[in-house]
């Protein structure tokens, strides 16, 4: 049976528009959100100490204390012994406070002959003065001798010779600060606590200087003789034996004054100076022992 056309077509546009008009079906329901559980406050955990490699626990130790002994160096005529010394103190890894002297009358260094030494005064001659002159009078001669270099390596650690006796302990040292002079940090107030001389003479000259002087800053101060003869090879030798005394002493005042406090040091007195003193001629006995070949005198003396 055929059907009108046109009555096909109302009846396909009435589908249509019903299709268009149906109401839309809601999406599924979707799962409510889970709520979070409160936050609780978290009890704060101690820092604990850093762990080495090892597994030990690395405990931080207190400063060392850096406290320096204060030294002073003599010889006769304050450029060869007391010189080496006097670098080897002032350049070592502890960088000691460090004066020198000598106890002569006049400053002496080797000339043509015996008979003919080169004779300079203390206080106001530089070592640069004495290597130009020398050096200017024959070159060959004290180069040969081991003078210039001598003096070559003294100007560059202090100005010139001084003489103990001249030595106003005590009074400021402003000047060899200001010069740039090797070891002179630290020892601007004119004080030492040890004094170490290279030969017998020279011990007897500053220990009677010293009772001379009757003691105006009531200070006391170590006097040490190390015996050493007056040529270049056996000052190097000497010169190191004294700067490992030096620091045996200086490890024994860091002790006491660790275990005592600082109270009264700087004056010379107080429980950790009285207890270095006494430890003072067992730490000589322990270096003598294995320097024998450098014979060794000690006093207490007072500045």
């Amino acid at each position: 049976m055929s059907v009108d056309p046109r009555l096909a077509r109302r009846q396909a546009a009435a589908a249509a528009a019903a299709a268009r008009t149906s109401t839309p079906q809601p999406a599924p329901a979707s799962a409510p959100p889970v709520a979070s559980p409160p936050a609780t406050s978290q009890p704060v955990q101690p820092v604990q100490p850093a762990q080495q490699a090892d597994g030990q626990t690395e405990v931080s130790s207190p400063p060392k204390d850096s406290y320096k002994l204060k030294f002073c160096t003599v010889c006769a005529s304050n450029n060869n012994r007391s010189m080496e010394a006097h670098l080897r103190l002032s350049t070592s890894p502890n960088a000691y406070p460090v004066i020198s002297f000598g106890t002569g009358h006049f400053v002496r260094l080797p000339g043509p002959s015996i008979s003919q030494p080169q004779v300079y005064t203390f206080n106001n001659t530089s070592y640069n003065k004495m290597f130009e002159e020398l050096q200017a009078q024959d070159e060959r001669l004290y180069k040969n001798n081991g003078i210039l270099n001598m003096l070559n390596r003294n100007r560059g650690i202090k100005w010139g010779p001084e003489r103990f006796h001249d030595w106003n302990a005590g009074a400021a040292r402003i000047e060899a600060l200001n010069r740039g002079d090797k070891g002179a940090v630290g020892t601007e107030g004119g004080v030492v606590d040890v004094i170490f001389t290279c030969e017998e003479r020279c011990w007897d000259a500053v220990v009677e200087n010293l009772l001379e002087r009757g003691a105006p800053l009531n200070r006391p101060v170590h006097v040490f003789n190390v015996d050493i003869r007056d040529n270049h090879e056996e000052a190097l030798v000497g010169g190191g034996a004294i700067l490992e005394l030096a620091d045996s002493l200086n490890e024994a005042a860091i002790q006491e004054r660790q275990a005592h406090g600082h109270s009264g040091w700087q004056n010379g007195s107080g429980p950790a100076r009285s207890s270095f003193d006494e430890r003072v001629p067992d730490i000589l006995g322990a270096w003598q022992e294995k320097w024998p070949n450098l014979p060794a005198l000690w006093t207490l003396s007072w500045l």
